[in-house]
């Protein structure tokens, strides 16, 4: 197993994920054939696709305080991807949102299996109800994962205090989004803090301090110099969501064409826009902005004003910036040389991708 590069980091995490759960969906289905379709979907949605960034930022961190990676390690760092499955399939009910790289999101496959089956009861409902379940049971299995790696028990002791922040930082950012959608705030400040709680803190910067306390005693160094890339970064990551979320190519992003017009989400990108918007400008975007029905050419004119403001361009310059920031942070010394080239590959990874 090559391990210098991201490419063998991100193998050996599908591995390590496969393993688990083959292991866990026989466990599934010998309880009833009735789990059939909860270990098929939950095993689709996390085997099929993903960028694995939360476990590979975890695995760098380790390596980044003196750490030398095991399967054990790889199995404990993995367990973040599992994190983020229950916040994606919760996400996608939160929002509403039908489709999830390209497929059904999970409670639109449930809803069909209550239609195909020709249950009883409320379709959507079912759908919901089973999205929820299996969501908190994807978030049981990272506990387990994390539990059954197999690192001695110190370790996992020692790395427990940050893995249950970065949970409860995830589901404090989770319950700002849904505010500020019924807010219907306005508010670039605001929608930063969404940003660094919801996605930011728990994509980058919790996971590299997870990493880091499974491999040694906190040094505060490190921490500082992970808190001081990973802050910046995890908060261009998620303005670059913000930005894939109206201009994104369906074919990429997996989701419909101006998504988040579709939702009306109070995001940085639309906080901007209506800051710099004319009268008629502003206008035109809250006439449109949040309906479920926009066609093409109403999400290229919400678009067009996004451009015209000049609230793209100002988020483009704001992601640069950030990105640089996190760049130099890790000049900052204190962890090893060969994490500090994999976090600069990371950062152009996080911050220039298109899906």
């Amino acid at each position: 197993m090559d391990l210098d590069d991201i490419r063998g980091l991100t193998g050996a995490i599908n591995t390590s994920l496969g393993e688990f759960f083959e292991k866990e969906s026989n466990y599934l289905r010998a309880v009833g054939s009735e789990l059939n379709p909860v270990a098929d979907a939950l095993g689709r949605f996390l085997l099929d696709s993903g960028k694995r960034l939360r476990p590979l930022f975890a695995t760098i961190g380790y390596l980044g305080a003196g750490g030398e990676l095991t399967p054990q390690v790889i199995r404990a760092t993995s367990s973040l991807e599992l994190v983020h499955v229950c916040a994606l399939i919760h996400d996608d009910v939160m929002d509403a949102s039908d489709t999830r790289r390209g497929a059904p999101a999970i409670h639109k496959q449930f809803e069909a299996i209550h239609d195909t089956e020709g249950l009883h009861g409320n379709s959507e409902q079912f759908g919901v109800a089973s999205a929820i379940l299996l969501g908190d049971l994807a978030l049981i299995w990272a506990a387990k994962a994390l539990h059954e790696s197999g690192l001695p028990s110190e370790n996992i002791l020692r790395s427990l205090p940050i893995y249950d922040e970065m949970r409860v930082e995830l589901m404090a950012g989770q319950y700002l989004d849904v505010y500020e959608q019924a807010l219907a705030s306005e508010s670039v400040e605001r929608s930063l803090k969404v940003a660094r709680y919801k996605s930011g803190k728990y994509s980058i910067e919790r996971p590299l301090h997870f990493g880091a306390t499974l491999a040694a005693e906190i040094s505060p160094r490190v921490i500082s110099t992970y808190s001081d890339y990973g802050l910046p970064l995890g908060e261009a990551f998620q303005l670059r969501d913000d930005v894939m979320g109206v201009f994104g190519d369906p074919a990429k992003t997996g989701k419909p064409a101006g998504d988040d017009l579709r939702e009306g989400k109070r995001t940085v990108l639309a906080a901007m826009t209506l800051s710099r918007a004319t009268a008629a400008q502003r206008a035109e975007f809250l006439e449109f902005f949040g309906r479920k029905d926009l066609d093409l050419t109403q999400i290229d004119a919400l678009r067009q004003i996004i451009v015209d403001t000049g609230a793209l361009a100002e988020l483009e310059t704001m992601i640069e910036v950030m990105t640089f920031k996190a760049h130099d942070a890790l000049t900052h010394g204190g962890i090893t040389p060969q994490a500090v080239i994999f976090l600069n590959e990371m950062a152009v990874a996080a911050t220039q991708r298109s899906s």
